[in-house]
Order: C-alpha cells, then sequence, then structure tokens
C-alpha cells in the first residue's frame, strides 16, 4: 500500500472513526448500580402489580366486604407478606343479614398484612356509617385479633347532632361503638339531662 504523506489509509480512518464512538457510548451509558438492583433485586421480583383491583370478601357465601383501589401491590417476598391498595382506596362494608352495605370507608392509601389480618389506612381517611355518622383522620389501624380499630391521630367525628374532635380513637368493627380519647367539641343534650 502506497501512503501519501498528511494522508491516513482508509483503513487506519475506520478504525479511528470506530474506537472514538465505542469510546463516546462508554462514557455515555453510565448505571447506577442501586437503580440496577432496585429493578433486578429479588424484592421486585415478588411483587405482583394491578390498576383498579376489585377484591370481594365473602364469609359463609355472602359478601361481608368489597375493596376498590386504583393501584395494588402485593408482596409475598417480604419480611411480612402485604398488599398495599393505593389511590382512589374505597371499602364497603356489608351488613352480614341484609346484605346489604352498612359502612363506606374511603382513603389515599392502605397496607394489609394477609396473614395476621392487620391493616393500616392512612392518608384522607374518612368512614361513612349507616347511621350517617362520620369518621375522619390520616390513619386509622386495624387490629385483627382485637377486632378493633385504632388511631393516635387526631379525629373529627360528625354526626346528626354534634361535631366531636380528639387526639385519638378506638372503635369496634362496625363503628357501632367508639370512644374518643381527649375529647373536645360540642355535644346536644337534652334539657332534662342537664343536672340542676
Amino acid at each position: 500500500m502506497i501512503s501519501i504523506p498528511g494522508k491516513y489509509p482508509r483503513r487506519s480512518v475506520s478504525r479511528i472513526f470506530i474506537a472514538g464512538i465505542l469510546f463516546f457510548l462508554t462514557l455515555s451509558c453510565k448505571n447506577d448500580p442501586n437503580e440496577i438492583r432496585a429493578l433486578t433485586g429479588k424484592a421486585h421480583l415478588t411483587e405482583d402489580h394491578a390498576i383498579d383491583v376489585t377484591v370481594i370478601y365473602s364469609k359463609n357465601g355472602k359478601i361481608s366486604m368489597r375493596v376498590f383501589a386504583h393501584d395494588f401491590v402485593r408482596n409475598e417476598g417480604a419480611r411480612r407478606p402485604y398488599i398495599d391498595m393505593n389511590t382512589n382506596l374505597k371499602v364497603e362494608f356489608y351488613n352480614d343479614s341484609t346484605g346489604t352495605i352498612d359502612d363506606v370507608l374511603t382513603a389515599d392509601s392502605s397496607r394489609y398484612y394477609e396473614a395476621q389480618g392487620d391493616m393500616i389506612i392512612w392518608d384522607s381517611v374518612q368512614i361513612v356509617t349507616k347511621k350517617g355518622e362520620k369518621l375522619n383522620t390520616q390513619e386509622l389501624i386495624w387490629n385483627a385479633s382485637a377486632q378493633k380499630f385504632f388511631t393516635e391521630k387526631p379525629v373529627r367525628i360528625t354526626t346528626p347532632t354534634e361535631v366531636l374532635y380528639g387526639n385519638g380513637m378506638e372503635a369496634n368493627s362496625d363503628f357501632s361503638w367508639y370512644q374518643i380519647t381527649n375529647p373536645k367539641g360540642t355535644v346536644q343534650v337534652n334539657k332534662e339531662e342537664v343536672p340542676q
């Protein structure tokens, strides 16, 4: 091959060009190892994701509860397996004998521990009962072994005749009984009930 001074042979130009492209490609391909582990890690593989899910719970052939959630994540590989139901969460509690809806719970986020039956519900939690009473709080915990709801967050309960406030609450499963911790607010009483 004859080489002209000041000029590169065609083969040398191709090699330099290819080497340059490979050099720039390796510089532009930087991956964060933590992001790669998050995408390919074991925890990610054990999660099931679904959108716009309805879950129906039944007891003795009768619907006891219906749950609607926009975002559904089930993780059986976690140390304590859970189900997250988030974004537009709505839970309808049914009356066992009549089959009608007694109470409706809405919130933004929840986590349900299947093995224990416990649940944590948070962000804009509201429960409307069949009596027309309304509970508002930022967090509510269902303890399956005690069959009770709890919270230590501020609560507001609105009834047809009064508005009650407090820091913390305990209630039974159908909210027919509740006790507010550190209550405050207005209570309407009959004239006969006022001590003289």
